[in-house]
């Protein structure tokens, strides 16, 4: 990793993977445009990064490298999408840099984060977006679903399309009387931890369960990543499953029934959420961790994944710190959250929340 790169924009690759194009096949033609997100921040900064973490980033951490990179064509910022995770493992183990999670650190891998990184841990969200409840279902293109009816599919106790749940959430649809084949994901991901929670809280009675990145009951499909959920929906007929909404493609994505609304998966509906929602107490000043309100009403989309950045706020090498930083700056300026919402679809930080980050993250520096 101490090898620099001369080259006109940063490579996105994955540790340990060949080829970056091998591994966001989607995502290479927008790196090989640098971005579109604008100027990049820190301009100049040259030395090597890498990070690990959430797949569901991955069409946005192709952008904010091509677009940092296009200013700094003497760093190099690496990212391997292993799942949020193996992300935080990674980072607290000193593997990487930083990492990305959709899930913000709780207890005991908060305090190894800290012990690692000298006390204290960064930890800014950077991406906001609809996780997407993504389906196949012949004759069927439009889908409305409460989060009572969603937590009973994904529980295995409505296992047919034509259930009397489904049906009252969809009046005049004509639903078949096929099977459903709930699809999860298998590895351990800041996506099922959001999915679940938001079951949790929205549908306790139906979904009993606390929240999880590992998927917590038997029963139903299992498929890696979220590529492989996409894919194992994609490849059946009456399957259902969860994905970050930029990664659906072209499957259907369910709305969201509250009260009298069917809410649609969108980027402005998600980041209804975030202006709704708590900081959480008690993690340090320089963590911008949220527990999110899954329950609001007017108009937001509950099933939501914030996804966070994690970065130390010293390192022990001056390049390395410098990178960090700019990186860091560039992701959640404006030029680099509106290349991430053309590249993927997500919802922009709002000016104030980056007015409370960026102070936080120009601490980064170079220590012992």
């Amino acid at each position: 990793m101490k090898t620099k790169r001369r080259a006109p924009r940063a490579r996105l690759a994955a540790v340990g993977i060949a080829t970056s194009c091998a591994l966001f096949v989607a995502g290479c033609g927008a790196a090989n445009e640098g971005g579109g997100g604008g100027e990049a921040e820190g301009q100049g900064a040259s030395g090597s990064i890498s990070g690990a973490g959430a797949s569901s980033q991955q069409a946005a951490m192709q952008a904010w490298i091509a677009g940092f990179g296009d200013a700094n064509p003497g760093a190099t910022v690496n990212y391997d999408p292993v799942g949020s995770g193996g992300g935080r493992s990674q980072f607290i183990e000193g593997g990487v840099q930083f990492a990305g999670s959709d899930a913000y650190l709780k207890d005991e891998q908060l305090q190894q984060a800290q012990q690692r990184c000298g006390g204290s841990v960064i930890e800014i969200p950077n991406y906001v977006s609809p996780i997407g409840i993504v389906y196949k279902l012949d004759g069927v293109d439009n889908l409305n679903l409460a989060p009572a009816t969603i937590a009973g599919i994904f529980a295995g106790q409505i296992t047919t399309w034509n259930d009397p749940a489904i049906v009252a959430d969809n009046p005049g649809v004509q639903l078949p009387a096929a099977p459903i084949t709930p699809v999860h994901r298998s590895d351990e991901s800041g996506t099922t931890e959001n999915l679940t929670e938001f079951m949790g809280e929205a549908a306790p009675q139906a979904w009993p369960h606390e929240a999880d990145g590992n998927w917590p009951i038997q029963g139903g499909e299992a498929a890696q990543g979220t590529s492989g959920v996409v894919g194992a929906v994609n490849a059946g007929n009456g399957t259902i499953g969860y994905a970050d909404a930029s990664q659906a493609g072209d499957l259907n994505m369910a709305n969201v029934k509250l009260g009298d609304q069917n809410v649609a998966p969108t980027a402005e509906a998600a980041a209804k959420i975030l202006e709704e929602s708590q900081r959480v107490e008690g993690n340090g000043d320089t963590s911008f961790a949220y527990d999110l309100n899954r329950t609001t009403a007017g108009g937001a989309y509950p099933v939501v994944l914030v996804s966070y950045l994690m970065a130390c706020p010293t390192y022990p090498d001056q390049e390395q710190a410098d990178v960090a930083k700019a990186f860091l700056n560039y992701v959640v300026s404006d030029a680099g959250q509106q290349a991430a919402a053309q590249a993927a679809g997500s919802a922009p930080l709002s000016e104030n929340l980056r007015n409370q980050i960026t102070p936080v993250i120009d601490r980064i520096a170079a220590g012992g």
